[in-house]
C-alpha cells in the first residue's frame, strides 16, 4: 500500500496476505513518485495499491492541477507495470473540507479526479478500487462516523474500506 496518512491508517486493517504499508502523512503524488523506486520497486511486490491525490488537491506542497496529479499517478503505474507489478488504483476518499485548510470546497475536485482515475484504470485494464461511492455523503464528504475530521477514516471508515481493498488486491492477483 502506497499513499499518505489515510494509507498509514490502513496498517490497522486486516488485509492479507499483504503487510507492507508505505503511507506517509501529508504526502502528495509528486513526493510518492520520488519514493516509488525504494518503497515499491525495490520490494518487488506482486501488487501495489496506490491511494493518492487528496493532499495535492489540498495544496500541501503548493498548487497542483488535476493534470499534474494524473501525470504523477500515471508515472507510478508505468513504473510498476514495467517491473511486473500489478496495480490497484484507488479512488480519492470523499472530502467536503480540509480541517487544516477550511473553505476550499474540495468535493468537486475529488469527484473530477476520481472520474479521470476510473477512466484511466479502465483504459489501462487496471483494478480500480472505489472507496468513494460507498463512503460519500450527499455533499461529497465523509460523515463523522466514517471520519471525525472529515478526512481521516475512523475504525468504522476503515471497516468499510478493508473488504473493498481485499477484493481489489485479489482481483489484481487474478489478472497477473
Amino acid at each position: 500500500f502506497l499513499g499518505d496518512s489515510i494509507t498509514q491508517g490502513l496498517a490497522n486493517m486486516a488485509v492479507e496476505p499483504l503487510s507492507a504499508n508505505y503511507g506517509i502523512s501529508g504526502q502528495t503524488t509528486a513526493q510518492m513518485l520520488v519514493r516509488f523506486p525504494q518503497d515499491v520497486l525495490a520490494l518487488k511486490p506482486q501488487v501495489v495499491v496506490i491511494l493518492a491525490g487528496t493532499n495535492d488537491i489540498a495544496g500541501n506542497t503548493g498548487p497542483s492541477t488535476q493534470a499534474m496529479i494524473e501525470d504523477n499517478l500515471h508515472a507510478m503505474v508505468d513504473l510498476a507495470r514495467a517491473h511486473g507489478i500489478a496495480v490497484v488504483l484507488a479512488s480519492v476518499l470523499p472530502v467536503s473540507d480540509y480541517p487544516w485548510l477550511p473553505g476550499t470546497a474540495p468535493a468537486p475536485k475529488v469527484r473530477a479526479l476520481n472520474t479521470a482515475l476510473k477512466r484511466y484504470a479502465d483504459a489501462q485494464q487496471l483494478v480500480y478500487l472505489d472507496y468513494y461511492t460507498p463512503m460519500a455523503n450527499a455533499i461529497g464528504g465523509l460523515d463523522p462516523q466514517l471520519a471525525e475530521d472529515g478526512v481521516h477514516p475512523t475504525a468504522k471508515g476503515y471497516a468499510v474500506m478493508a473488504p473493498l481493498a481485499e477484493a481489489a488486491v485479489m482481483r489484481a492477483l487474478q489478472q497477473k
